[in-house]
């Protein structure tokens, strides 16, 4: 576990685009390893930053790279003193991992807080007390919608299918900034100058699709409340019966694997293995069971894993 302090220096910066010194921005970004957590965060103090205000940001992330949270707080105004947000004061909370929203959402301000999470559910190992097909999980129930009804502003979305339309999964993170930024102040110019700044140089266009397609998801919300929360995620029933007829389909993206070996030492069926190129490679594909285990813990979304189910003959 580490934490960062950093106040970071206003030398040539613009002159303060907040009025009100007495009031700073608090902004809470939650999830797991690989989901983007940092990133959203430098981009929150940067923008604070160029406003000429004074940022302060504090992180926890030492366990991501084995699926554990993450966390940040950043805060900006005229005048900040501490580095972390304390509870019930948070004005918004950016979820990447809806459980983890979940967990953090008595730090939101109760009657003017914005809660921004992606519906994206990565359940932790220690949940799945039975691998087998249509066993239950411990992983939390609340739907969107129970969660969105019960905040004064709530938004609920699948950020990362979103992102995943446009052509890369990983920036789902964007999706959020852009769905954060209807409810702040910035000019959207302001925004996008801020990620073109902070992200690789050969993912700026799908960054600046993404924070559009997250834009206007929020803009759309805020005109029609039905739309504030992802309605495919219902209450799951206490239990299923296994299916006789299913099997399952494990595929790794080579080119997005960097060989760190999680799936494999993680998989309960021991259905993976590294090859002689340091890339994960499906072993025993007959022993998956469809947990989920490796495709929700890859930190590079190099996994994913497909539930076939074939149609009985007297269907």
């Amino acid at each position: 576990m580490t934490a960062a302090d950093t106040a970071l220096p206003l030398d040539g910066a613009a002159p303060a685009a907040d009025p009100n010194p007495a009031q700073p921005r608090n902004i809470m970004i939650v999830g797991v390893g690989g989901q983007g957590v940092l990133m959203i965060s430098k981009v929150m103090a940067l923008l604070g930053q160029r406003q000429g205000l004074q940022v302060k940001q504090s992180e926890v992330h030492g366990m991501a790279k084995r699926g554990g949270i993450v966390f940040s707080h950043v805060r900006f105004g005229k005048e900040v003193w501490s580095p972390t947000i304390a509870k019930g004061d948070a004005d918004a909370l950016i979820a990447l991992e809806w459980a983890e929203g979940l967990r953090w959402l008595d730090y939101l301000k109760p009657d003017s807080g914005v809660f921004i999470a992606d519906t994206r559910r990565i359940v932790p190992p220690f949940a799945c007390r039975s691998r087998k097909h249509g066993a239950t999980t411990n992983y939390a129930r609340e739907t969107p919608a129970e969660i969105v009804g019960r905040i004064a502003d709530g938004y609920a979305l699948d950020a990362t299918s979103i992102a995943e339309e446009l052509g890369d999964v990983r920036a789902a993170n964007t999706v959020l900034l852009g769905t954060l930024s209807v409810s702040l102040d910035d000019p959207p110019a302001e925004w996008l100058a801020v990620i073109e700044e902070l992200v690789p140089k050969r993912t700026r266009e799908i960054n600046r699709k993404a924070f559009e397609a997250g834009r206007a998801w929020a803009e759309a919300a805020r005109r029609d409340p039905e739309l504030r929360f992802d309605k495919s995620i219902t209450r799951r029933p206490a239990a299923r019966a296994p299916h006789p007829e299913v099997s399952f389909e494990v595929t790794v993206n080579a080119a997005w694997c960097k060989g760190c070996d999680i799936c494999v030492k993680l998989c309960p069926e021991r259905c993976l293995a590294m090859s002689r190129e340091q890339v994960a490679t499906v072993k025993h594909p007959d022993a998956c069971t469809g947990c989920h285990v490796c495709e929700w813990l890859c930190p590079d979304f190099a996994i994913s894993v497909k539930t076939n189910v074939r149609e009985s003959a007297t269907a």
